[in-house]
């Protein structure tokens, strides 16, 4: 399926979205991979991971990168390594230094961001195991006098935004509900703030969510001191 969604989170960070509706090998047929990521994939055992991972390489492509400008760091966080030349891009990217990317899958949803900021998303299949788990990463309180609908989606959104900044800091130690606190909010707020109280330091985050179909979809923008 070609691109579902383009979302402007502000004027310098656009989310990307692909809705998986391919079987693994007419993934496999439209993307080129490198020999690192041929033996990531061939090392996956989910078929749902397997779809995930091929749709990010296919929003890369729809972008006008290819799987060799997509890298990663010791702790496997996703950077951008060159620029993107001869395409309709060109000139929306043309700093790849200074551009952040952050990459989730979930189900039938692959999604990617690219941003100035540093950047983190995640998006969520909303269901019901994620509010029964709630209280081991969230303030619970935050969820009282809702439906049950919006309890499920609150609580997505929660644990949304946690993974996000998670993924912008990506330290093993980062406990959610330890070092993660969000603002309270109203889901038709669309935005909110959160920050990570880590190792003597105090980061704060500007949070934008929205639903994308039966998704939560979450970006956290780390705001310059």
């Amino acid at each position: 399926m070609p691109l579902y969604q383009t979302l402007s989170i502000n004027e310098t960070t656009t989310a990307y979205f692909w809705h998986i509706t391919e079987d693994v090998t007419s993934l496999f047929r439209t993307v080129s991979l490198t020999d690192v990521s041929q033996k990531r994939l061939d090392g996956m055992k989910s078929e749902s991971h397997q779809k995930g991972f091929l749709a990010v390489r296919m929003l890369l492509q729809h972008l006008g990168y290819s799987d060799e400008d997509l890298t990663y760091d010791a702790s496997g966080k996703p950077h951008l390594k060159q620029e993107v030349r001869g395409t309709k891009y060109e000139n929306e990217y043309p700093s790849p230094n200074n551009k952040y990317i952050s990459i989730s899958h979930s189900h039938d949803f692959a999604s990617i961001c690219i941003s100035d900021q540093k950047v983190g998303i995640d998006i969520e299949l909303q269901k019901d195991k994620t509010l029964k788990i709630a209280a081991r990463y969230m303030d619970v309180r935050h969820l009282e006098r809702l439906s049950t609908e919006e309890q499920i989606a609150k609580a997505t959104t929660v644990w949304g935004i946690k993974e996000a900044i998670f993924k912008i800091k990506n330290e093993r130690a980062i406990s959610f509900p330890d070092h993660i606190f969000e603002s309270d909010f109203r889901l038709s707020d669309t935005t909110t703030q959160a920050e990570l109280h880590y190792k003597g330091q105090i980061d704060k985050f500007i949070i934008h969510f929205q639903p994308i179909a039966n998704y939560i979809f979450v970006c956290a923008l780390q705001q310059i001191a």
